[in-house]
This record gives structure tokens, C-alpha cells and sequence, in this order.
């Protein structure tokens, strides 16, 4: 396993939404990894193997766990960097466990207690997705499971609140509430600029918006970011409309950094 320090300068979780390719996962490791080493930034790759939770029956989930373990090995391998993944089950905690630095759980799993249990026993780092129907106080139940289980590092990952219908809302205040309660707070700036069921039949977006979001976020004072990034969103499998384009990634990430530190968060 990665070593990830448990209180890096910065952290920066960005991948693909979902591994459509070792092709395209390699590409974008290398990227993000070239800016994250300028930047100073902890980078963790991040892709899933199976988005379980989609719009429509048709949509594209993946290549599935073992396939998606081999190319997430292979980034580790490769760039010498952690990687997380989503699980969706207590049986998928295992498995993942063997290549994963990190487990991802879900939004919409988030008070699954079987799941949460499953992760922390592991002895990897667990990220939380806080679910959009969660108060920020409401991630305290979660962690007292995490610890329950013997998990010894996690993240809660505020990705917006619902806001009537397909629509999130992020309010600012929640990371603050959450870092005061003594969490390692990330910020989702890609998943918080969704239109959840807002193209019909699928998740629609704001992608402009995410790099907005972040900013403001830095400026409140988080341990880290998660932004999901691909080289031609319009065409990705999964969440295309709220993902920053490769290309434009390394320059939003630079302004970020510049906002961060001028408002005094250098550590």
C-alpha cells in the first residue's frame, strides 16, 4: 500500500468518473500527477470499476471489480501513487482492499452500516461521500462507525445538498461545521455542480461552475479537493457535464492554489 501521510500539505483526489480504459486512466494519472508535484499537492487517483448507481438501465457502469483492480494496480505501479475506488458492498471491501489505498463510500450508502463496518475493518483510509440528504452534523453517527470498526484515518467529502428537483445546493458553512467537529473535510467540487436526472435520462451539470466552487471552498479552509476530470467530458461514460476537461485542469488547479494560500491556508 501507498503511504498517505495523515496530514498532507494538500490533498487532491481526481481521476475519471468511471475506468473506461487503461488508455485514458494512464493519460490522466500522468496529468493530474505532473500538476499536483508542482503544485505540492498529496495526489490520490481516483476511478471506479462499477458506477452501481446510474439514471438509466442502459448506461455505462464499468468494466467491473476485477478488471477495474488490474488497471488501478497498474497506476499504482506505474506512478507510484495511491489509488481509491467506490464499493458498493461488504463483499466488494475485501477485494478492493488488496490494491486500494483508499475506499470510497457512496453518497447514497453513506448510513449503510454493514458497508461502513465492511471499509473501516480493512485498515485503509475510508472516504465518505456525505449523502446530498445529510446536515453536516449528521456525518458524526458515520464516523463514530468507522471507529467503531477500527478505521485509524477517513475523509467526509461534502458534495452538495439537495436543492428541489435536480438540483444541488453547496452551503460553505457545512465545511466549516465539519472541520470544527474535528474531520478531514474534502470538498466534491464536480459532484456539487450536477443536475442530478436533469437530462432526461441522465445527470446533467455545471462544469463551468465546479472550478468556482472549489475556490470558494479553499478560501473556508478544507484538507483537500476531489474533482473528477476526462480528456473529452461530452463523450465520457459518466458524469461528462460536470467534469473540468483535462486539458484546462493543471490552470484552474494553479488559480485554486493561488486563493488557497492568500487566504492563509498553507498547511
Amino acid at each position: 500500500m501507498q503511504t498517505i501521510p495523515p496530514t498532507p500539505a494538500f490533498i487532491l483526489i481526481s481521476g475519471p468518473c468511471v475506468i473506461e480504459s487503461e488508455a485514458l486512466c494512464m493519460q490522466v494519472a500522468e496529468s493530474v500527477l505532473a500538476t499536483s508535484r508542482k503544485l505540492r499537492w498529496q495526489y490520490i487517483f481516483k476511478a471506479s470499476y462499477d458506477k452501481a448507481n446510474r439514471t438509466s438501465l442502459g448506461s455505462k457502469r464499468g468494466p467491473g471489480l476485477n478488471e477495474g483492480l488490474r488497471i488501478l494496480q497498474k497506476i499504482k505501479n506505474q506512478f507510484n501513487i495511491p489509488v481509491l475506488t467506490d464499493i458498493h458492498s461488504p463483499e466488494e471491501a475485501a477485494a478492493a482492499a488488496q490494491v486500494c489505498d483508499v475506499l470510497q463510500i457512496p453518497a447514497f450508502l453513506c448510513r449503510q452500516t454493514d458497508l461502513i463496518l465492511a471499509a473501516a475493518r480493512t485498515g485503509r483510509t475510508v472516504n465518505v461521500k456525505k449523502g446530498q440528504f445529510l446536515a453536516p452534523w449528521d456525518v458524526n453517527p458515520i464516523v463514530e462507525k468507522l471507529r467503531s470498526g477500527g478505521c485509524g484515518q477517513y475523509y467526509i467529502t461534502e458534495r452538495g445538498t439537495t436543492f428541489g428537483y435536480n438540483n444541488l445546493v453547496v452551503d460553505m458553512r457545512s465545511l466549516a461545521w465539519m472541520k470544527k467537529d474535528g474531520h478531514t473535510v474534502i470538498f466534491d467540487a464536480t459532484h456539487s455542480v450536477q443536475r442530478p436526472g436533469g437530462l432526461g435520462a441522465a445527470t446533467g451539470g455545471d462544469s463551468e461552475l465546479a472550478p468556482v466552487l472549489a475556490r470558494a471552498a479553499v478560501a473556508v479552509g478544507i484538507d483537500g479537493l476531489f474533482i473528477e476530470t476526462h480528456p473529452d467530458p461530452a463523450h465520457a461514460w459518466s458524469d461528462g457535464p460536470n467534469q473540468i476537461p483535462l486539458h484546462q485542469l493543471a490552470s484552474e488547479l494553479e488559480r485554486i492554489e493561488r486563493v488557497r494560500l492568500a487566504a492563509g491556508s498553507d498547511t
